[in-house]
């Protein structure tokens, strides 16, 4: 199994990471992406942390919609963060969690949509897939993927909690979709018939952690080791043994982001 989005730089696991790392091999993990802030040095510290303790970790860097406002003198500034800190990172396999969140609107429209776009360019130029948080965007998201991917990106909407029409655009693009615990949510039957379209080439598994911990461990700290959680609801959704599905979604991990 593969955890394909997770924060484990992040400070909620600044004291225990050497359970949760223990926990998510006990679960058979093979390994995980952990998602980087790009610029924010605490999390780079506590990155290389990690890797001591799994070299088998992988890395995505970028500037999240939320904190696109940061760079509203200078978009491109950006750009140049997130290449940087990429090439400066033998582990970094991806840009991002990149994209727009009009739910929140932490960061103007105008400026989340300028920093996105540089970042797609900088992961067209180092030949980087692209990890896309979209909330309340889908459009605007879908349009700039459209304009800038050229038809050459690659990358997964990442967290997928949109509807049959983001799901058949993302694939259309040739994105992969991600799915998390919100899968295991009681009131998340419309998401798990949509997920029920996506063919299982096309899967990933995450948990998004600390966030979003899948039934029944709903309301504590997420972690990846409960992947196996989200790995096993996908399984009983496609009809197939969660081995399988296992080896498929890290088989697709493998194809997307080539580690």
């Amino acid at each position: 199994m593969i955890d394909s989005h997770c924060h484990l730089a992040d400070e909620a696991f600044a004291a225990d990471l050497e359970e949760v790392v223990r926990r998510a091999r006990d679960a058979g993990l093979e390994r995980v992406m952990a998602i980087l802030e790009a610029g924010n040095v605490k999390e780079a510290q506590q990155a290389d942390r990690l890797e001591r303790l799994w070299p088998d970790v992988r890395f995505a860097i970028g500037v999240h919609p939320h904190q696109a406002h940061q760079f509203a003198a200078e978009p491109q500034r950006s750009a140049v963060v997130v290449r940087e800190q990429c090439l400066a990172t033998p582990s970094a396999r991806a840009v991002g969690e990149i994209g727009l969140d009009y739910h929140y609107d932490y960061s103007p429209r105008e400026v989340q949509h300028e920093v996105f776009r540089a970042q797609i360019r900088v992961a067209l130029e180092l030949d980087r897939p692209v990890v896309i948080h979209t909330r309340e965007a889908d459009e605007d998201t879908i349009e700039i993927l459209q304009d800038e991917g050229q038809g050459r990106l690659r990358g997964v909407l990442h967290c997928f909690t949109g509807g049959d029409t983001l799901r058949d655009a993302g694939l259309a693009l040739g994105f992969y979709i991600s799915l998390a615990g919100i899968l295991t949510f009681p009131k998340a039957a419309d998401l798990r018939a949509t997920a029920r379209g996506v063919p299982l080439d096309r899967l990933l598994t995450e948990t998004d952690s600390p966030f979003l911990a899948p039934v029944p461990h709903r309301g504590k700290r997420n972690e990846p080791a409960l992947v196996a959680r989200v790995v096993e609801a996908l399984a009983e959704m496609h009809q197939t043994p969660a081995g399988e599905l296992a080896r498929r979604t890290a088989s697709n991990f493998h194809s997307l982001f080539r580690p």
